[in-house]
Order: structure tokens, then sequence, then C-alpha cells
């Protein structure tokens, strides 16, 4: 919590000041550290329809990750939805650590927790069934890694796939989700490391 001065001890202040502090040279502010940039709409691989972007929030969304619930902080985190006319969605969440080790832990936490998330999903939801793949490393800035999870419910006939990373530059970390109805051969894989690959070297 920031602290204040009353209004009286300013005025007070400056008067003694005078002409004194007028005759020195004033420092400069310090500008602030730009925010990380987000993707634009037109970033994402192309779809069927146009993709359209909705505002950056602050914070965390109010419908969480499936799969990185729960590791991201909200503090210092925005985030930014896109999505088509038709089935397909996308996700950018930006968070700033306060240090590069902590950007760097999170960014570890956070591939865990994309590399387990198929596993989880079973054990939340019987009858589903999928296959979870790493998809390398995209290398730009301190690395991006690439993850796909496809899932079908077999009883009902229904197939996702989504298409994940998580990237970081210093101490900024970012997570893009990607999916639609359908399978991994489907979707735009090679796409979506080059919009990784943009991400991360958009951030600063």
């Amino acid at each position: 919590m920031r602290t204040t001065r009353t209004i009286r001890t300013a005025l007070l202040t400056a008067a003694v000041a005078g002409l004194a502090a007028t005759a020195l040279p004033t420092a400069p502010a310090a500008a602030a550290p730009a925010a990380p940039k987000f993707l634009s709409a037109g970033q994402w691989p192309a779809s069927l329809t146009p993709w359209s972007a909705g505002p950056v929030r602050k914070g965390l969304p109010e419908e969480g990750s499936v799969c990185t619930a729960g590791t991201i902080p909200a503090k210092g985190t925005r985030h930014r939805d896109f999505r088509t006319e038709l089935d397909t969605g996308a996700r950018q969440t930006i968070t700033v650590a306060p240090t590069a080790a902590k950007a760097k832990a999170l960014a570890a936490e956070l591939r865990t927790a994309l590399a387990t998330c198929l596993d989880r999903l079973k054990e939340q939801e019987p009858g589903l069934e999928g296959v979870s793949r790493y998809h390398g490393r995209v290398n730009v800035e301190e690395g991006a890694h690439v993850y796909s999870i496809d899932t079908s419910y077999p009883e009902v006939g229904s197939t996702d796939i989504g298409l994940h990373s998580v990237g970081r530059d210093g101490r900024t970390v970012t997570v893009l989700e990607w999916g639609q109805l359908g399978d991994l051969d489907g979707a735009p894989l090679k796409g979506f490391r080059k919009t990784t690959g943009t991400a991360v070297a958009k951030l600063h």
C-alpha cells in the first residue's frame, strides 16, 4: 500500500524549497516498463472463418483452463480470448513474475501441468479416452514448448483436439491454448508452432 502525505505537509515542503527547488535540474522520471504485447487475431493459424479478438483482461479468466487451472497466479497475469464463427477458440495468458527465476519455475510447472493433463482428465471423467503428445521446443527467447491433447468420448462419438504451448522471455511467461472439434490430423500444428514463436517474440 502506498504511503501518502497530507496536503498541508506537501504545501509546506514546497514553500520551504522555494526557488532553490526550481533551480535544480530535474531528473527524468523512470519510465514504467512496457506491458507485454498480446497476439492479434490474425496471428493465429488460419481457420475456415476469421478470428476475432476479445479485450485484454486483468487476472485469470472466469472459466479457467482445464489443464493449467491452479498453476498460474492471478497477480501479474492478463489474458485474452479469441474465437471464430465456428467451433474453434483460443486463449493467450501472460504472467509477469517478480524475478526471472520465478518465471522459469512457473514455466516448468506449466509444462508439467500440460504433460500430465490427460491423466488428470481421465481420473475426473470416466469413459474419456485420448492421446497426449509433446511436439518439441520452439527456439525463441528462453524457449517455448508445444503439446497436443486429443480426447474423445466413444459412447457419444465426440472428439476434441487441443494445442497448448508455454514460452518465456525473461520474467514473462505466456501460455497459448487452441481447441476445436476433431482430431490431431485436422489441427494446424505447424501453424500453431509458428504462432507460439510469434507470441514469445512479441512479448517485449
